[in-house]
């Protein structure tokens, strides 16, 4: 791996840290959020040859087009490739490759490709959050051993990140808004291309996030989010229901979940829905902690920080996004239509998660390439007992402007034993985000669970 940025001593020090006892962010270093770094953190200025450009604030105003309930048009219509990167000439382009990207080539020799586009660092979020991570930065530590934050509400606890488990709450803890009501489907086509569409209502509440909160309800209360999911199609999945809140220390009290079962009529407990075990509905295509690319408890992996890369991922992908693209334009066999996907060369940082000794998961080791201007999990590299590759998952990001904030759009998860996969998101033929959503805490409750599981 090609390293282009130089960690400090102290950090080099700090990787793989899983201890509640971190270094403080200096004072000097502060001053560089908002100057030499961008507000949360990543390089500021472009790269060596100027194929990532500086960083000039992101999207700040929808397009004049644009009115709230649309699906996000495309800022850059015009925009054509420079270059396609098939497995004939992907040894051209390998060092800006994921190992995951290139065992994909091996795969699907025939029918993956990557389009590569100008780099648009498009990422933005509201001032509030800037500031916040800004004060963050000299006072969020991890807690029990690393399970946890504390010192930290709002925005990135950790702009200037000292290791892996710092990077990952990052990730964890990014703002995507605050009140938000989504209906997304998945699908997982089967190896001839066919496949059933699940379709869900969801409802997130971000606790951390809120313009209002503070550190002391927020360890008071120890919510992150609150999240309610429920299938409407097909008919014999309908009402099939979750419900989790998520705990921002997770050893001083885990996540808690339940579910609704339709043929048993009632609401039950989940502690299960965790680390390994089977996503909604997923046909063992993903785990529950691959949702959002990775969430939940760090607490069965050490963590590594492995500096920063350049490499192409998946950016800015508003045609993927369209309503003018059904779903049987983009599910084909084996791997989306690479003709509708976007892929933009961007900084990232690198984080190795290996699975500590005594522990289970069907991930030994994880790598995710984090993007420096969102935090958000581009890709991830997931590797199988064998420390063979098991799962690449990617997830197509873009600048939902009217808020702003850079979210993936959809998620999916190659399968290359199967050669199937999943993907999470689907919502061209449905109907858009609502950021203006007003949720309170009685949205999420057993009993509001068990009513939207009849309904």
């Amino acid at each position: 791996m090609r390293t282009i940025a130089i960690l400090s001593a102290a950090v080099i020090l700090a990787l793989g840290a899983t201890t509640a006892v971190e270094a403080k962010v200096s004072e000097a270093d502060v001053a560089k959020l908002g100057t030499s770094l961008t507000p949360l953190g990543a390089e500021k200025g472009p790269n060596a040859d100027g194929s990532i450009p500086a960083w000039d604030g992101g999207i700040t105003t929808p397009p004049a087009s644009y009115k709230k309930g649309m699906h996000h048009p495309d800022p850059f219509p015009d925009d054509k490739p420079l270059v396609t990167v098939t497995a004939a000439n992907k040894e051209q382009y390998k060092e800006f490759l994921t190992p995951g990207q290139l065992k994909m080539f091996e795969t699907y020799p025939d029918s993956f490709k990557m389009n590569i586009y100008q780099t648009r660092r498009t990422a933005s979020v509201p001032q509030f959050i800037y500031d916040a991570t800004k004060a963050n930065a000299p006072r969020a530590t991890l807690v029990s051993e690393g399970n946890g934050v504390d010192g930290a509400s709002i925005g990135i606890p950790f702009p200037i990140p000292a290791n892996g488990l710092e990077a990952i709450w990052n990730h964890i803890l990014r703002f995507r808004g605050v009140d938000i009501e989504t209906e997304r489907n998945q699908a997982a086509p089967t190896a001839s291309g066919d496949y059933t569409l699940v379709e869900m209502a969801e409802e997130i509440r971000f606790e951390y996030s809120r313009p209002e909160a503070n550190l002391e309800e927020l360890k008071k209360n120890n919510i992150l989010f609150e999240f309610k999911q429920v299938v409407t199609q097909p008919a014999r999945l309908a009402g099939t229901a979750l419900l989790v809140k998520e705990t921002m220390d997770q050893e001083k009290e885990p996540r808690q979940a339940c579910t609704y079962n339709t043929g048993q009529r009632r609401v039950r407990k989940a502690p299960n829905v965790a680390f390994d075990t089977p996503g909604t509905v997923s046909d063992g295509l993903r785990t529950t902690d691959d949702f959002d690319m990775f969430n939940g408890s760090p607490s069965r992996y050490n963590w590594e920080l492995l500096g920063k890369k350049e490499i192409f991922i998946p950016y800015n992908d508003y045609r993927l996004h369209s309503d003018k693209v059904k779903y049987s334009e983009l599910l084909k066999p084996g791997h989306l239509n690479p003709d509708y996907i976007r892929y933009e060369k961007h900084r990232v940082w690198v984080v190795k998660a290996s699975l500590k000794e005594g522990m289970r998961h069907i991930y030994k080791t994880r790598v995710f390439y984090l993007d420096e201007d969102s935090w958000q999990v581009s890709i991830a590299d997931l590797y199988d007992n064998r420390d063979e590759l098991y799962r690449v998952a990617m997830a197509h990001g873009l600048n939902y402007y009217e808020v702003p904030t850079h979210w993936s759009t959809l998620e999916v998860y190659y399968d290359l034993q199967s050669r199937r996969y999943i993907a999470i998101g689907l919502d061209n033929e449905g109907r858009m985000y609502d950021f203006d959503a007003k949720l309170s805490e009685a949205n999420f409750t057993p009993a509001a669970l068990r009513r939207e599981g009849i309904r």
